[in-house]
């Protein structure tokens, strides 16, 4: 089977699965509560990072549900985008449409956030912009910081549908590292660079308040970030012939 036909699946999915496979097997309904997190750490063997991510794409399944101060329970499964795409395959080709999608709903999710958005969560927007950053003059791996920086302007819509829909995609579409390991290709510090003048580019519009600037930033920076994948697409292609 071809490498970009191979489904990949991330460790944070794996645990999901695990979970989903925990209440299945143990006959769990919904309002019975999940182990607490410590718990689910030593259980599962993951990290706080990796079971958080686990647990919040079951939330946007509607499969658990947290209560303040109380836990997480089992909720009623529904069938939403999540649902839908969390079994897809994690091809080049996926990552490009998921890409895409992503940018019909960004454009307007950073309009929103132009105009809603608080101080703190302004402020929130340029810590993961200033993160993001360091890791790029650093020369190290930048995607978590990159999902974050992004993720911050969803969360400054003040609409967690935004969100919602961010964390179920936006993993997703930010394999680069992953995907040039395996194509045995090496990092290419040039593209964080590229990410990081478009990111500020963003962050500019956000801070003057320019709404129209803000989608127009946005979206050149995900077209551009789908034509960096079709151009990955090539590189492994030629180092496969």
């Amino acid at each position: 089977m071809s490498a970009l036909k191979q489904k990949k699946t991330s460790l944070p999915q794996q645990t999901a699965e695990r979970i989903r496979q925990r209440i299945s097997e143990q006959g769990m309904k919904a309002g019975d509560k999940l182990p607490t997190e410590p718990n689910l750490m030593s259980e599962l063997s993951v990290s706080r990072t990796v079971l958080r991510e686990a647990i919040a794409s079951l939330k946007t399944e509607g499969l658990v549900k947290a209560k303040q101060g109380a836990g997480v329970f089992v909720s009623e499964p529904q069938q939403t985008i999540s649902s839908l795409l969390r079994n897809s395959t994690q091809t080049l080709t996926d990552t490009i449409e998921s890409l895409e999608l992503r940018t019909a709903v960004e454009i307007e999710a950073v309009g929103l956030a132009v105009t809603r958005c608080s101080l703190a969560q302004e402020a929130e927007i340029y810590r993961c912009y200033d993160a993001y950053e360091r890791k790029v003059h650093k020369s190290e791996s930048a995607e978590q910081e990159d999902f974050e920086f992004h993720l911050a302007i969803a969360k400054a819509t003040n609409n967690q549908h935004f969100v919602d829909f961010l964390e179920v995609l936006g993993r997703r579409t930010i394999p680069r590292a992953r995907l040039r390991e395996e194509a045995g290709l090496p990092r290419d510090p040039d593209i964080d660079k590229s990410l990081n003048r478009e990111h500020k580019a963003i962050l500019d519009a956000i801070g003057s308040r320019n709404s129209k600037a803000a989608k127009e930033a946005i979206r050149i920076h995900l077209n551009n970030g789908c034509e960096r994948y079709r151009k990955l697409m090539r590189e492994i292609q030629r180092a496969k012939s």
